[in-house]
């Protein structure tokens, strides 16, 4: 079984040697999505639910590209530089993540690059 790079315009251009997503057979992993505007790399939003929101939209574009959708995944992982926005990043999540069920989550806290509030990568099964 073959392991196929996922690419698309519609999510931001990885900065190092790493692919947006990867396929291999009937799993789509996506790697972890920014507030990255795709057309520009400039960050979109200067808040939590507005950065969300927006590495979200990537999450779905890269999965859309690889033949699944948010309805498809098993496993969402959102990385936060700060747990006093856990509680807005959770309600932009629970407006776009309402097909149940609901996929598994692991929430943590990291640094990311200036600027950057979450990073959001997801793990999904086609069937």
């Amino acid at each position: 079984m073959s392991k196929t790079e996922i690419r698309t315009a519609n999510a931001p251009k990885p900065v190092a040697s790493f692919s947006q997503g990867v396929r291999k057979g009937n799993l789509v992993q996506v790697a972890g999505q920014v507030a990255f505007d795709p057309a520009t790399n400039a960050i979109i939003g200067d808040t939590v639910a507005e950065q969300t929101r927006q590495a979200l939209a990537n999450v779905s574009a890269v999965l859309e590209a690889g033949g699944a959708s948010l309805a498809d995944v098993v496993m969402l992982r959102v990385y936060l530089t700060d747990t006093a926005h856990f509680g807005e990043m959770n309600e932009v999540y629970n407006e776009i993540v309402t097909q149940q069920p609901f996929p598994a989550r692991t929430t943590v806290y990291v640094g990311l690059p200036e600027g950057l509030l979450v990073e959001i990568d997801a793990l999904a099964v086609v069937d």
